[in-house]
């Protein structure tokens, strides 16, 4: 599976839809299974900013994702302090 880089919240976002449609997974389906209504998740899926961590945490959850934070750069290695 790819890895993708989310730098805002609309990229965030654009790749939980992606994610959920490579697993042909309705946003009603995804919605129900981590307490969300459809309503909800599309929103989400549209504008990201306004929603908790939590309800992100969920998401990526009932997709089988996680969330890696690493240092920016080609290789998210840490060259220094």
């Amino acid at each position: 599976m790819t890895n993708f880089v989310a730098r805002t919240p609309e990229q965030l976002g654009a790749i939980l839809r992606g994610y959920r449609h490579e697993r042909q997974l309705t946003q009603k389906g995804v919605g129900s299974h981590c307490g969300l209504s459809q309503a909800a998740l599309s929103q989400i899926e549209s504008d990201p900013t306004t929603t908790s961590l939590s309800r992100i945490y969920r998401i990526l959850s009932t997709l089988d994702l996680e969330l890696v934070v690493r240092p920016k750069g080609p290789d998210g290695q840490k060259t220094e302090w």
